[in-house]
């Protein structure tokens, strides 16, 4: 452990009122007990109501940022972390808010020169209207774990449209993307490096928020078993993404691959600047592969905290 964090009092933001609070929880918990196991004295904050009051009467030297979606992964925290002054971890205010917003995320990608699907914003209001041919996803513009995505694959898909419509609580605006049919690929990019290449393959054949989070929900087969050329691609855009957005500490960026294309058919998704930490996620088991315990990762992150990220 260096000198800098020995010592330290470090508070786990968690939990929060974004759709992703039970995530986050779970995130909070493990990391929680982590620092607790390697003897850090430690402080649960749920970010809820007047956890401000709570953090500024904890003073903490670092606050570890388990937060998923909302004020917690859109640059919102990490402001206000900045104006006063503590240290925490994962990525700063302008990369949070830009990986965030997916229409944000698009346009940093077609700039460099990153393949993503092809996509529109709609009002939600006009969504039972849209005249894209199948396959398509619908996504909010902000958003994680997978809450909000609808695959639509078929016609019978297509029926549900307005029922999604009606219960749609994301925002006014939609995002409406091709489905690119293939394999589900990720990368995560630690200490500065990208990990090896995971392939998902989800048992309903969409890796939604239940294939994330249920039990045997999807398998993960690391190193995914692509060719080379693809396997390499992943990892360079992977690494490139990270930088030019601006991430700090560790991130995971999301593909699809249509082998019919070869490389023209890779596609990124999204990169996570606050990639979960429960017993279920893939950074923790893209990092292990490394051969870095969870304790490693949560050390490593905490090591790296600082102000203006």
């Amino acid at each position: 452990m260096s000198r800098w964090v020995h010592n330290k009092h470090i508070a786990v933001l968690m939990g929060g009122d974004s759709s992703e609070r039970d995530v986050s929880l779970s995130s909070g918990n493990n990391v929680l007990y982590s620092l607790s196991n390697m003897g850090f004295k430690t402080t649960a904050i749920d970010c809820i109501e007047d956890f401000l009051d709570v953090l500024m009467e904890v003073n903490p030297d670092i606050c570890f940022n388990a937060l998923h979606g909302g004020d917690g992964e859109n640059g919102s925290m990490q402001r206000l972390l900045e104006r006063e002054g503590i240290h925490y971890t994962h990525s700063g205010v302008t990369a949070s808010m830009n990986a965030m917003n997916k229409l944000f995320s698009k346009n940093l990608f077609l700039e460099n020169d990153i393949n993503t699907p092809p996509y529109e914003i709609v009002n939600v209001d006009k969504l039972n209207m849209i005249q894209r041919k199948n396959p398509f996803v619908i996504k909010p513009i902000n958003g994680g774990s997978s809450k909000g995505v609808y695959a639509i694959l078929n016609e019978s898909d297509k029926l549900g449209i307005s029922s999604i419509q009606n219960f749609w609580c994301y925002g006014d605006k939609v995002l409406i993307e091709d489905y690119i049919e293939g394999k589900e690929l990720t990368c995560a990019v630690f200490n500065g490096n990208p990990t090896g290449v995971m392939e998902v393959i989800a048992k309903n054949n969409f890796y939604d928020y239940d294939s994330k989070y249920s039990d045997d929900g999807s398998e993960h087969i690391i190193p995914a078993e692509i060719p080379s050329e693809i396997y390499s691609l992943v990892q360079d855009i992977s690494l490139k993404t990270h930088k030019i957005f601006g991430c700090r500490g560790v991130t995971r960026s999301d593909f699809r691959w249509n082998n019919k294309l070869n490389s023209k058919g890779l596609f990124i998704l999204e990169i996570n600047t606050q990639p979960g930490m429960t017993s279920k996620s893939l950074v923790p088991e893209l990092v292990k592969k490394l051969g870095f315990s969870f304790n490693d990762l949560v050390l490593s992150l905490v090591e790296g905290a600082s102000c203006n990220r």
